[in-house]
């Protein structure tokens, strides 16, 4: 009898659990949103329009229609905002609105906010959406309180159509106009790179090399005076002013290597790094595999990162031993600078690591830090290969002259 009763009880239900997931929910929050906004951008749309085509006669009417379709800029951005947090759609942001950043004043910046395609696209955008968002938002209003089981199909339906018209009326138009914004911010981080070295070669010219010609002037005008009356005094200060021409000479051929060496102009890129390497307060070995010469500009910069990432080394790493090793990878140079030292270099703790990426990046350049408590460090720096105008002196390393 009691194992009749036993064999009767039901078996335990499982724990609940919910009938629909996050992203669910996110979509369904979108949908039932996207109506309402979409609703009042439909309305600044249409009365700006109607506006701007009523002044279009009058003075105001083209500043009227370029001030709209800033405001359309705005509304997609928050559009595409909205599309990030809910939907988890990576989309980019456009460039911004060029004419007017550069200042060109009240005209200007009148045609270009005329011109601007991606106001234009994103006033199209919630014209042709609206009565999208309104099927889709009583859709899943209803789906709530009808069929709910079929709202995460429903929803994941209907928020495809929204990514697509989102990728493609509010996204960057292509590739071309990221390139642009990219290149736009960096010419400032060029521009003051290089004044910070023009300052420093003045800096360096005038407390250096300057400073000793100018005691050096001195030194022979004064022995200048005592050459009759007394010669071995005049003797001896022309010897002593024979040592600071050598000193102010030398100082002049630190200064030039920092520019550009010569080394580099006369024999690349391998023999460079090499005479860099020998300066390094750790031993260095150096690897250079390239069947030609890059562009003056890109082995420049290799050159230039390579020494200050082996200035790192010698002050901040304390390693045993170091590499620097360079090829070509298709149509990018390869840099790459480990070290066996204590590890923890990182980019984004206001080091010059930064600053170097930066450099890179101006070029269309990247660099890789992997430097883990402990070590061992290394840097990649990749470049855009670039062919160097031939000549006698252009040929490739290794190739005699």
């Amino acid at each position: 009898m009691t194992s009749a009763i036993a064999a009767e009880t039901p078996a335990p239900l499982p724990p609940p659990r919910a009938p629909l997931g996050a992203q669910t929910w996110r979509e369904c929050g979108y949908l039932l949103s996207g109506w309402p906004l979409d609703l009042l951008a439909f309305c600044y749309v249409v009365v700006w329009i109607y506006v701007g085509a009523l002044l279009s006669v009058t003075v105001i009417g083209l500043p009227v229609l370029a001030a709209g379709l800033l405001g359309c800029r705005r509304l997609g951005a928050w559009e595409r905002a909205r599309a990030r947090e809910l939907l988890r759609l990576p989309i980019d942001e456009p460039s911004p609105l060029r004419g007017a950043r550069r200042g060109a004043g009240f005209f200007g910046w009148v045609w270009a906010g005329l011109k601007d395609p991606v106001g234009w696209r994103s006033a199209l955008f919630f014209v042709v959406r609206l009565p999208w968002t309104t099927l889709a938002c009583w859709v899943t209003f209803v789906s709530l309180f009808v069929a709910w089981p079929a709202l995460p199909w429903l929803a994941r339906w209907m928020t495809n159509v929204d990514r697509a018209l989102v990728r493609g009326l509010l996204s960057p138009s292509d590739e071309l106009e990221r390139r642009i914004a990219e290149l736009e911010s960096d010419r400032s981080v060029v521009v003051d790179t290089s004044a910070a070295d023009l300052r420093r070669i003045e800096r360096d010219l005038h407390d250096g090399a300057q400073a000793r010609l100018v005691a050096l002037a001195m030194d022979l005008g004064l022995a200048k005076e005592k050459l009759t009356e007394d010669p071995e005094t005049a003797a001896r200060m022309v010897e002593e002013a024979h040592g600071e021409v050598k000193l102010a000479l030398q100082e002049l051929r630190d200064l030039a290597r920092g520019i550009h060496p010569a080394i580099l102009t006369d024999r690349g890129l391998g023999p460079a790094l090499s005479a860099v390497a020998s300066r390094c307060a750790v031993p260095v070995r150096v690897t250079v595999e390239l069947d030609a010469r890059p562009a003056p500009a890109i082995e420049g910069i290799a050159y230039f990162t390579a020494s200050e990432l082996l200035q790192n080394v010698s002050k901040h790493s304390g390693a045993a031993h170091a590499s620097v090793d360079a090829w070509r990878a298709g149509d990018r140079l390869m840099l790459q600078v480990t070290d066996d030292g204590r590890g923890g270099a990182d980019a984004t703790a206001g080091s010059g690591l930064a600053g170097l990426a930066e450099r890179l990046a101006a070029v269309d350049g990247l660099l890789g830090i992997h430097s883990p408590a402990g070590g061992p460090t290394t840097v990649t720096a990749e470049l855009p290969w670039r062919d160097r105008p031939s000549g006698p002196a252009d040929a490739p390393e290794g190739t005699p002259r």
